[in-house]
């Protein structure tokens, strides 16, 4: 029986950490499930042909249930070489920021975190989910920059990170408030102007930073969630070589043509799914999208901003708001309301503008100093008002203060 032959992923340098990693990553969050739990089975056999495609890059998290476990179990096996399959990868996990209170804190989670991974150091460690400048301020001041350097020191972390939910505006704060390896920012053709953007991207990219993508189809909605006229889109259109190709595959190439990125983040649950992301991480190179391909996507990107409330473009002149007010998402999280609909958004929202220095729209005081400085003319102060009124509703409002209390944000 002839041995199956492999499609190779394309790879990139992340200069900043001297590491040559495949364009297409492993988000180990969604692995293929039996019941309620890992199909270990199905996990192995993907990761096994991922790694074999010379995807070398596996992100977890210390939050995701089974995850860091699922993971080292699989990479502690041998490859077919008879080498140590945790050798052939980058891991990289994160500090679940919620759960820290003290400096010790920091040193227990990553020491479970070895443990899990049944490894003795991580590739690449992040702060796992900053949402503003005051919360970096928080770790800080319990001592995260002495923790990261110390364990990077000792062997056990080789390359500092972070990811992000926030706004540009305090992005780029952060990214000039230390000096990071990489930063994972959330990137799709939907969400060019939503959090980081791509001017964020853009910004960590000049600074030096490696960037990693995550949500490149916005968790899955880009894949089989499209709207009916945008499906119709993708359904008729083809390729240069003529193939019909599926949203899912357009969505990674618009992210993996981008030359600032180094790895882009797919959550596989299926064999299908990892081979068409295989297909287009091989596809891919800087520039390589075709003006028609191109032209397909801004077309479903007007479809999706048909139904756009806020002309919004996320360019943060509208910060720093006198009231507190984090503008940019509150206004990004008002239009996902209305687009994707659902509770989450919702939820999404109270938490990212919740906690200590809240950011919600209710806060607006109507100063009107943002609406001076708008270059889209957005009545700001109106919108905010609107926004309050749809997202701020009082059954979800105490539920969300609870989860804030409990992760300490």
């Amino acid at each position: 029986m002839e041995k199956e032959e492999i499609t190779q992923i394309s790879t990139r340098l992340m200069a900043s950490t001297g590491d040559e990693l495949g364009l297409l990553g492993f988000g180990c969050m969604r692995f293929p499930k039996k019941g309620r739990r890992f199909d270990m089975e199905a996990v192995e056999q993907m990761l096994r042909h991922a790694i074999a495609a010379g995807v070398n890059y596996f992100d977890t998290a210390y939050m995701y249930g089974g995850s860091e476990e699922a993971l080292g179990a699989v990479l502690a096996k041998a490859g077919p070489d008879g080498q140590r399959l945790r050798e052939k990868v980058n891991i990289a996990t994160k500090m679940p920021i919620m759960m820290i209170r003290t400096r010790e804190a920091m040193d227990e989670k990553l020491a479970i975190s070895l443990r899990r991974l049944q490894t003795d150091y991580v590739d690449y460690y992040l702060v796992h989910g900053i949402s503003s400048l005051a919360q970096w301020d928080k770790l800080k001041q319990l001592g995260a920059c002495e923790f990261l350097e110390k364990q990077r020191d000792e062997g056990k972390i080789r390359h500092i990170g972070f990811s992000w939910h926030g706004n540009l505006f305090e992005f780029r704060q952060v990214v000039d408030d230390y000096p990071w390896d990489f930063c994972q920012i959330q990137y799709n053709y939907v969400d060019e102007h939503t959090q980081a953007g791509t001017e964020g991207l853009q910004y960590a990219a000049q600074k030096g930073l490696g960037i990693v993508v995550m949500e490149p189809l916005r968790g899955g909605t880009l894949a089989d969630k499209l709207p009916s006229k945008a499906a119709q889109l993708v359904s008729k259109h083809k390729d240069e070589q003529g193939r019909v190709r599926s949203a899912a595959y357009w969505g990674m190439r618009w992210v993996m043509e981008k030359p600032e990125v180094n790895v882009v983040l797919s959550g596989m649950n299926a064999m299908e799914q990892l081979t068409e992301n295989i297909a287009a991480a091989n596809d891919s190179t800087p520039g390589s999208l075709g003006a028609a391909d191109a032209a397909m996507i801004q077309n479903i990107v007007a479809i999706y901003n048909e139904n756009n409330r806020v002309p919004c473009t996320g360019c943060s002149y509208c910060m720093p708001c006198p009231s507190g007010v984090d503008i940019p998402t509150c206004l990004s999280y008002y239009n996902s309301k209305t687009v994707f609909g659902g509770a989450s958004n919702d939820l999404r929202y109270l938490l990212y503008t919740g906690g200590k220095q809240p950011g919600r729209a209710s806060q607006c005081e109507k100063c009107g100093a943002c609406e001076t400085k708008c270059p889209q003319h957005i009545p700001i102060m109106d919108t905010l008002a609107d926004a309050a009124k749809t997202m701020e509703k009082p059954w979800l409002v105490a539920p969300a203060a609870l989860v804030i209390k409990l992760m300490g944000r």
